[in-house]
């Protein structure tokens, strides 16, 4: 009895070691703060829904790319597509980086709500930013010197104003302020008179007042149409195409619980 005993306890032991300790899956997330919003909402709805862990990291597209071709996230967030200089670093290490668009935004041009210019050609905006411009009189508003703010230039949001407004090979003003997070753009120019920046559609709010662009409003009609000049999609990217739980989450998009949340957060469904 005694031998049967410890022979039982050694199987028990031996299908214990086999099977190994339970694991909860998780899925890690790092890039856009632009893109963080609708990646925070599905993680939580996720995680609600399937038991899987999702964390959300938001430093950057840059650095969201990184850490794909880094094998450090399952699923980068960037607000600009990959760069070909990314895409080949991402092969070198044997990542093959497949995008998904998720959502569409449009980049809204703020001022302070107390600025009384409601509106603005692309061709004034690039001026302002160059420093061509460099008073807002210049444009139909007060006789006030203009603050600049721009963002980080790991920002996939810089890099999209830089590309849609700026234009390529023109330098932004040394005068103009960077911040870190479309957050941060807000405050500096809802405290600001005289400033302006640029944020995501899904962070307006009546702290700022967003510009008519080439007379065009921002909104989730005219990204969608086409007709406001200043959107672009937003990405997530995996390594390869995505399977199981990965799968599942990359295309909440395209579920009606996803374009629900991506609608109430301010954002466009592409689907």
């Amino acid at each position: 009895m005694k031998k049967m005993k410890k022979l039982l306890m050694l199987v028990a032991v031996c299908c214990f070691a086999a099977a190994g300790p339970a694991q909860a899956e998780t899925i890690v997330m790092d890039g856009s703060t632009t893109v963080g919003p609708i990646a925070k909402s599905f993680a939580a709805y996720f995680t609600k829904n399937t038991g899987v862990q999702v964390s959300v990291s938001e430093s950057g597209s840059g650095n969201g790319a990184k850490s794909l071709i880094n094998g450090a996230c399952d699923i980068a967030n960037m607000s600009r597509p990959m760069k070909s200089k990314e895409a080949d670093a991402a092969k070198a290490k044997g990542i093959n980086a497949v995008e998904h668009i998720v959502a569409l935004d449009g980049l809204s041009v703020v001022v302070h709500p107390s600025n009384y210019v409601t509106a603005l050609k692309i061709e004034q905006i690039r001026d302002i930013y160059v420093g061509k411009v460099t008073n807002w009189s210049k444009v139909g508003g007060p006789n006030a010197k203009i603050v600049v703010i721009q963002r980080e230039s790991n920002s996939g949001t810089q890099d999209s104003f830089r590309k849609l407004v700026v234009g390529k090979g023109n330098p932004v003003t040394k005068r103009a302020e960077t911040q870190a997070s479309n957050g941060a753009v807000k405050s500096r120019v809802a405290s600001t008179p005289a400033a302006i920046g640029f944020i995501g559609l899904g962070f307006l709010d009546n702290s700022v007042k967003p510009l008519i662009v080439n007379g065009v409003a921002p909104s989730e009609e005219t990204v969608k149409d086409g007709s406001y000049p200043v959107a672009r999609p937003l990405f997530m990217y995996t390594d390869g195409e995505p399977t199981g739980n990965v799968k599942k989450f990359i295309d909440l998009p395209k579920t009606e619980d996803g374009k629900r949340m991506i609608s109430e957060l301010g954002y466009v469904n592409r689907y």
